[in-house]
């Protein structure tokens, strides 16, 4: 247990740099004595840790120290090594060198048996080239000025400050603050249209765990299917987010954002959904289908 432990502290002061010992002990769940009986363990055993006094001191590793490639199971490297190979979004010469300079180290030969493409068919470039310069924008805090394609075909310039990417749900996205709006947004990166990074920087902050929509709140949208429809329903919906009634109907239930993009959704599915909530919801894509009818007709 003991030896687990020593293990995690080093990871832990590797990711945030320094630590308090009563912060190590309130993660650890051991007493802060207990804790700097750990540190005088890994000191003496070749560590390079130390403790520092005062308002701004902690527990650090010298700033030269990294961990032997014996630390990782062969498991582990091999983890590694499949993580790189199976993300193509932004691939790139400084990829395929990594994986090589890792495979080397860790003495595997790794075959490349495995490939995830997350762009779209047709001109891949600007997808990775897109990705690759968001990626390094939140790396480095840099603002970036977009040319976004809103809901009602809306397309705005903005400077925003990305803070982090993510894919869900089947696309990218981007978590940002924009200074347009003064607020935190969420972007669909196939909605950038034009991307530039820009020289200035930004200060992190924290996006709020809550929002999930950039065009608002999540609220929960319940719909019926017919069981003919069960290949499309478990393509969009996680199964413990569906239920199969006796008939074989099948009611799904998740939380979406009202807007433009769920009302296409719906529409997908022709006459083969029925809304059961919100009940507003229906009068939102009737509405719609009469405007069809109206433009076709």
């Amino acid at each position: 247990m003991q030896e687990s432990r020593l293990f995690k502290i080093i990871y832990y002061l590797l990711d945030r740099g320094q630590a308090t010992a009563p912060e190590l002990a309130e993660r650890f769940e051991v007493s802060v004595r207990t804790i700097y009986r750990d540190i005088d363990a890994l000191s003496g055993a070749g560590i390079p840790i130390y403790a520092e006094a005062g308002r701004h001191g902690g527990i650090h590793l010298m700033s030269h120290f990294i961990l032997d490639r014996a630390v990782l199971s062969e498991e582990e490297k091999q983890e590694i090594l499949m993580a790189l190979q199976s993300i193509n979004t932004a691939k790139s010469r400084n990829d395929s060198q990594t994986l090589q300079k890792l495979s080397a180290m860790f003495q595997i030969d790794s075959e490349n048996w495995l490939e995830v493409d997350f762009s779209r068919w047709g001109n891949k470039d600007f997808d990775r080239e897109k990705f690759e310069l968001l990626k390094s924008a939140v790396i480095h805090g840099r603002n970036v000025k977009i040319h976004y394609a809103g809901s009602c075909d809306a397309r705005s310039e903005r400077i925003i400050q990305p803070l982090k990417l993510v894919y869900k749900a089947k696309a990218w996205y981007l978590k940002a603050y924009c200074t347009k709006k003064q607020d935190f947004r969420l972007f669909k990166l196939n909605r950038i249209l034009e991307i530039e990074v820009m020289n200035e920087t930004f200060e992190r902050r924290l996006y709020p765990w809550q929002i999930d929509s950039s065009e608002g709140e999540l609220n929960t949208i319940t719909l019926r299917f017919p069981k003919e429809m069960a290949y499309r329903v478990y393509d969009e919906f996680d199964r413990t987010q569906v239920q199969r009634q006796e008939n074989g109907d099948l009611i799904a239930s998740a939380k979406m954002p009202e807007d433009e993009w769920l009302t296409g959704f719906l529409l997908s599915f022709g006459t083969q959904v029925d809304i059961i909530s919100p009940p507003c919801l229906k009068e939102v894509v009737a509405e719609q289908v009469r405007r069809m009818y109206e433009k076709y007709c």
